[in-house]
């Protein structure tokens, strides 16, 4: 069991390490300079975090806070943002390139590599790369966030589970981020697709905030709680409102500070300020509204029925004998 976890938390953080080094391989290629290199500095972390995991603690995750998680995000944010700026001012001098986007444009992309035959292996490394390089920017930065995004789910889920974490509470972590994951990918997609030429301050914007919303996956609050620890302590007979509904309280803060009222603003400032308009960004900015209004009504209730309880805990508790 031992050596099943052991090879889980190699591979998990392997893979992250394979996908930020195509980032940064992406970003040299784009700007033309191998100076780029120097971001895989940003992969030392988490390879000391690796060594240090699987010598102290056997490669288990922590119960709160994923380590591997957050270093794998310090390691590929930086490549995905240059790739997005570079994307958004070179719009219009992107040469002709193949855009996947259908089945036969697949298989066109594919078949470049079938006309190597008996050459040498560094023929085929050119060949290769030549192929990589027809696809289309916009594609292959989409390609970088599905990744990331998958990577980060499938990931979780190899890594070991943390000292207090149940399986439970990992399958259900695993479906929040899920749902996390695709509006994340939708609101990065849809909203820069609405940046007009010359709004760098736009891309800034929608980056920032893109950033802030994916350190929700290291985090594991949403799920994750103390209420067999309470429950089992006799002199705690008055919890506070954050200890009895922490799971509750941390779903509305992430809802309302870290995705969806953030995405809220921004759509809002995309569609007065910037004058973009069309049904798809209607439809998510009301969709982002009722998440908001929604987590501040189940905000309310939870007081309201906290008050309740805690004043009949304080009624029904026996008066001491003098």
């Amino acid at each position: 069991m031992f050596l099943f976890k052991f090879i889980c938390a190699v591979i998990t953080r392997g893979l992250f390490i394979l996908v930020s080094l195509t980032g940064v391989w992406r970003v040299t290629w784009v700007k033309k300079d191998p100076s780029y290199w120097f971001l895989t500095f940003l992969f030392l972390p988490l390879v000391v975090e690796m060594i240090i995991t699987l010598k102290r603690r056997k490669g288990k995750d922590y119960k709160w806070f994923s380590p591997p998680i957050f270093l794998f995000l310090i390691s590929i944010i930086p490549s995905i943002w240059i790739l997005e700026l570079h994307h958004q001012q070179d719009k219009v001098s992107d040469p002709q390139c193949s855009k996947l986007d259908s089945w036969e444009n697949v298989r066109k992309v594919i078949t470049l590599n079938e006309t190597v035959g008996n050459k040498t292996y560094q023929d085929y490394l050119k060949n290769f790369n030549q192929v990589l390089s027809t696809v289309c920017s916009n594609d292959w930065i989409l390609a970088l966030h599905q990744i990331l995004l998958i990577l980060l789910i499938v990931g979780k889920w190899l890594l070991p589970l943390g000292g207090g974490v149940t399986r439970d509470e990992l399958s259900q972590l695993l479906l929040i981020f899920v749902g996390t994951a695709a509006d994340i990918l939708e609101f990065t997609s849809e909203t820069l697709s609405d940046v007009k030429e010359n709004s760098p301050q736009l891309v800034y914007i929608i980056l920032a905030v893109w950033t802030w919303s994916m350190l929700q996956f290291p985090l594991h609050l949403a799920v994750v709680n103390s209420k067999k620890d309470a429950e089992g302590e006799e002199g705690d007979q008055e919890q506070s409102l954050l200890s009895k509904h922490s799971t509750d309280m941390w779903s509305i803060v992430e809802a309302l500070f870290i995705q969806d009222g953030p995405f809220l603003v921004v759509r809002l400032t995309v569609m007065t300020y910037f004058d973009v308009f069309h049904q798809m960004l209607v439809f998510f900015a009301i969709k982002n509204f009722l998440v908001v209004i929604l987590n501040f009504y189940r905000l309310i209730i939870i007081c309201q029925d906290f008050r309740p309880s805690r004043s009949g805990t304080s009624r029904s508790s026996p008066i001491p004998c003098v």
